[in-house]
């Protein structure tokens, strides 16, 4: 046995009594953000004018309030229900990662596509696009992007994904579609990538949405068990007790929850907070994000809300456009909520597309004798995992 499960069961008391510390200190969390939540919203735009100057002085992310955060007195706003006759498309990815052990340096890339059609009879289409990524260029080619293999790899996949899902869009459906991926709009990992270089990798993605933008298909990012929390930290500047916030100037070397403003707030997340404020098919005011690369992306610049879809609250992002259509806005909403109770907790088109997307133990262990078998036809003669990964396969333990 690898786990002493003996040895483990004396630390589960301290799990047990830690975790009941943390629950009260959330309540407090809650209550705390909550009042200030509703402060900002007495005065929003008086606010949101007077914290202008100071957002910038602000180390850690904070979202901006694109609508009133409560209306007629409430936090929440319905949903209404989508058409019963619509589309949905959705992409998902999987990979195989690179290693220097294997009998070949390089990765694939699985992308799994869904179309599910309502209220039709068009049988739903579920497949996946393998790609083999094994050139010079593929393997080397971002290192002076500041990238490394794996992280070349996140974008490569990213930019599949939403290629492969603008090209579903190409084929003519009478229905109203929602285009849906899973995860974040926001590449925000671009923003260590040098800024000459920012644009080459955002362009194939933003081309991919201009290209669904014209054909009114709104795309839309679900985020399951968000940790986001530049909401939070909206609260933050308002628990400043400096009259201007400067956080390299008053609280540089001191973590989240030492600070003045992180007391009481950290850690606390806006799906956290939102879940206390929303009934089950409402959804928050939008919020717009405020993320550096997010200037790259012209009219496609990312907002977000939490939706209360019944198990969880979820974060749904969508480009400008898609918010700024209530049309497309209310189609993608209604989308996330149908998706979710067709699904039973998750958007049944995503889990879908994850399905088809997986590559399992079984696929990695054919897809390497495929591998082999080709080196093996090209003439080359040792053809071997390296020593240490041959050992591992063999443990006698």
């Amino acid at each position: 046995m690898m786990l002493d499960f003996l040895k483990l069961n004396q630390q589960m008391k301290g799990v047990g009594n830690q975790l009941q510390a943390e629950s009260k200190a959330m309540r407090q969390r809650l209550a705390r953000a909550q009042h200030l939540l509703a402060d900002l919203a007495d005065r929003q735009d008086l606010v949101m004018q007077s914290l202008a100057q100071t957002r910038s002085k602000a180390t850690f992310l904070i979202a901006e309030p694109a609508e009133e955060l409560r209306l007629e007195g409430h936090w929440g706003r319905p949903v209404p229900a989508i058409a019963p006759r619509h589309c949905v498309l959705a992409t998902d990815g999987s990979q195989i990662k690179p290693s220097h052990h294997e009998i070949a340096y390089c990765f694939l890339i699985n992308i799994g596509r869904v179309v599910l059609s309502y209220g039709t009879a068009e049988r739903a289409r579920l497949d996946s696009i393998p790609e083999i990524f094994y050139k010079e260029e593929d393997l080397y080619g971002p290192q002076h992007l500041g990238l490394n293999i794996e992280e070349w790899l996140a974008v490569q996949r990213s930019r599949s994904e939403v290629r492969m899902l603008a090209e579903l869009t190409q084929q003519e459906s009478p229905l109203p579609t929602v285009a849906l991926v899973d995860g974040s709009l926001v590449y925000w990992q671009f923003e260590e990538v040098p800024q000459l270089y920012q644009p080459q990798l955002l362009d194939p993605l933003l081309d991919s949405w201009e290209y669904m933008a014209q054909r009114r298909i709104p795309v839309a990012g679900y985020i399951s068990a968000s940790r986001a929390s530049e909401g939070v930290n909206l609260l933050r500047l308002l628990a400043c007790p400096h009259a201007l916030a400067d956080c390299e100037q008053h609280c540089p070397a001191l973590k989240p929850r030492a600070t003045p403003c992180g007391q009481g707030l950290t850690p606390l997340t806006d799906a956290q907070l939102w879940q206390t404020l929303l009934q089950p098919g409402e959804r928050s005011a939008l919020w717009r994000s405020t993320s550096r690369i997010l200037d790259l992306y012209g009219p496609h610049r990312v907002y977000f809300c939490y939706l209360h879809v019944g198990p969880e609250v979820a974060r749904i992002e969508f480009p400008e456009w898609v918010a700024t259509d209530q049309e497309l806005l209310e189609r993608v909403l209604g989308c996330a909520l149908n998706q979710v109770e067709k699904g039973h907790g998750y958007p049944v088109a995503l889990a879908e597309a994850h399905n088809q997307a997986v590559v399992r133990s079984a696929d990695r262990a054919q897809f390497f004798r495929l591998l082999e078998q080709q080196m093996v036809k090209a003439g080359l003669s040792r053809v071997q995992v390296s020593h240490k990964e041959a050992r591992k396969r063999g443990s006698i333990a």
